[in-house]
């Protein structure tokens, strides 16, 4: 098995990790939110927010998009044009769709949540709070979910014509 094989591989596999989170969050933990009250909801999204910033999330989130381009380069290498053309295309995806809309969308909104006190605040400041971050949060997720699944999407297709 070729260094491109192997490379194309690990694409897939952490793009896969990373589509899954995004996507399981989606379909998950995104209703269960949402038939909770304010202050749960506030109190669970900054709980949630501070632990998830852990080497298990942080390398596989920062890790794919290397992997993905090193993938690429080595397909175009080995003269697999078109493996190593949807590989870019999975680490632009990746990398604009997942690093970017989070850096621009969701961590501003996770910063905002953040410094928020849950225990110097009343009735109509928690749903202020929650109204301000919960949908557009949602919006922006929903767009990196999207990026991510197109993105396995691409180095899927790259490793099914790694051979041709």
């Amino acid at each position: 098995m070729s260094a491109a094989s192997v490379l194309t591989g690990a694409s897939v596999v952490t793009t896969g990790l990373m589509a899954g989170l995004f996507f399981g969050w989606a379909v998950s933990v995104i209703p269960g939110t949402k038939q909770v009250d304010d202050h749960t909801y506030v109190e669970t999204m900054q709980s949630i927010n501070r632990a998830i910033i852990n080497p298990g999330f942080v390398v596989p989130f920062v890790a794919t998009p290397l992997v993905l381009g090193a993938a690429a380069f080595a397909q175009a290498r080995v003269g697999n044009i078109r493996a190593a053309w949807w590989l870019g295309s999975a680490t632009v995806l990746y990398t604009v769709g997942l690093i970017g809309v989070t850096g621009v969308g969701n961590i501003p909104l996770n910063d905002a949540l953040d410094r928020f006190s849950l225990d110097a605040t009343d009735r109509a400041a928690l749903a202020e709070r929650r109204r301000t971050y919960e949908s557009p949060w949602n919006r922006w997720h929903a767009l990196r979910t999207a990026a991510a699944v197109a993105a396995l999407g691409c180095a899927s297709i790259a490793a099914l014509v790694e051979s041709d």
